[in-house]
């Protein structure tokens, strides 16, 4: 809703045939649309090409066109054959190619090195050290955090190129030295701030914001905000983005949203449920504990995926058997038998068992039916119960029937299991604590 036409445009062009036949994922263009709109930049497009130098040439023509200041580009740096994106780029720029010999003799530090390790040296390797040495007249070097470089390439009368490696891990490695170079550094200093508002909601459909939006927008000139919903990891996100200027509207907008919908609200001021989770487990010196059934360890290995995650996971059990967990977990076979391993009585056993064997504050327990099969009228495929217990007593229970294949069933089981244990945390302030025996 409403155009950026305050802030500079840009775009980004990711190559890789590998990646136009799905043998990988993309992770390069998501991750640079968010650094480049967190920057300022209203983000025009996100191209995927392969390793075919009329596709690249022909992209960064269509994104000059559309009128961006800065182009982004990854992968297609490395030494083979199909390398090609600084001669496409230089071509582009209507620069000659010539070697830097600074940069190769960097580079030929960086593979001795590897040489020396695995034995590989001699003619195929130096030729491999000169071509990714070889940039555009006029060009900016960025250093390899692999063995490729990176590249600036001001084209005269068009947009800055950045031009990055594939691997991820070197893209993001070389970025802020990309941020600091001079022609980007002096690009940012002329975009605006962000100045970005993101909401988090759960269990709010995308229909009740639509709503509102309509509703506030009857009265409230929204035209100078961009907003965006999408629903990610079973949370609706609502992203507004202000042109300059439009500060205050944003800023009451988001006012407006949060109390509209302070019910089903997760963050006003952009914090992930897993950031949440994190801060209220450290601010309450409570440790978790999981015991998991549908969900396969899923659940911990969220709980981990975070740095500094060792102060407040205190440990998990994939109990997948009946037997398991009665052995592991303490929950009675005759429970089993009278009520079923998918049942709100078992999932709360299975809480209340990890919680005590790994001596936590705070104990999950979740059994379902992920399908394709197994489901019942009774218990249809979807069938999900979870439950969170603490060592003072409070009990957070849900069995919804979640929607989607087995996969969608264990990652949103995942969800909402995060949810529980952000109440039972006392995360979520808006709401209060959750009482003994809330549903």
């Amino acid at each position: 809703m409403g155009a950026e036409a305050g802030r500079p445009r840009a775009g980004i062009v990711v190559t890789g045939s590998e990646l136009l036949t799905g043998a990988i994922d993309d992770r390069n263009g998501p991750w640079l649309a968010r650094e480049l709109s967190n920057r300022g930049f209203e983000v025009a497009h996100l191209l995927l090409v392969g390793d075919r130098p009329d596709d690249l040439a022909e992209a960064l023509r269509f994104v000059a066109d559309a009128g961006v200041e800065l182009i982004v580009t990854s992968g297609g740096l490395g030494p083979t054959a199909d390398d090609l994106t600084v001669e496409v780029v230089a071509r582009f720029a209507g620069a000659d190619i010539v070697l830097d010999r600074a940069l190769q003799a960097h580079i030929a530090g960086i593979l001795s090195r590897w040489a020396a390790r695995t034995g590989f040296a001699g003619p195929a390797l130096e030729a491999a050290n000169r071509k990714q040495a070889m940039i555009p007249r006029g060009a900016t070097p960025l250093l390899p955090v692999g063995t490729a470089p990176g590249l600036l390439v001001e084209r005269l009368g068009g947009p800055l190129v950045v031009v990055l490696p594939g691997p991820p891990r070197e893209l993001q490695g070389m970025w802020p030295a990309a941020l600091e170079a001079a022609p980007f550094a002096e690009l940012l200093e002329r975009v605006p701030p962000a100045a970005a508002r993101s909401l988090r909601y759960f269990g709010l459909p995308e229909s009740e914001i639509a709503a509102t939006l309509r509703e506030i927008g009857s009265r409230l000139d929204l035209t100078g905000v961009e907003i965006t919903t999408c629903l990610r990891r079973s949370e609706l996100e609502v992203d507004l983005r202000p042109q300059p200027g439009a500060d205050t509207v944003a800023a009451q907008l988001a006012e407006e949203l949060a109390g509209r919908h302070a019910k089903h609200l997760v963050s006003a001021e952009g914090s992930t449920t897993d950031e949440l989770v994190a801060r209220a487990l450290l601010g309450g010196g409570r440790a978790v504990a999981t015991g998991e059934s549908c969900t396969g360890g899923l659940l911990a290995a969220r709980l981990v995926d975070r740095p500094g995650s060792s102060a407040y996971v205190a440990g998990g059990v994939v109990a997948y058997s009946n037997e398991a967990k009665t052995a592991l977990l303490g929950v009675p076979a005759e429970m089993i038998a009278e009520h079923g391993a998918v049942s709100p009585q078992v999932a709360r056993a299975m809480a209340d068992g990890a919680r005590e064997r790994f001596g936590a504050g705070i104990g999950v327990g979740v059994t379902g039916i992920a399908g394709p099969d197994g489901g019942t009228e009774a218990k249809p495929v979807g069938y999900v119960c979870l439950c969170v217990t603490t060592v003072d007593g409070t009990v957070i229970a849900r069995d919804p029937v979640l929607p989607g294949g087995r996969g969608d069933i264990r990652e949103r089981s995942v969800d909402v299991a995060m949810q529980l244990i952000l109440r039972a945390a006392g995360g979520l302030p808006h709401r209060g604590r959750p009482r003994v025996g809330e549903p």
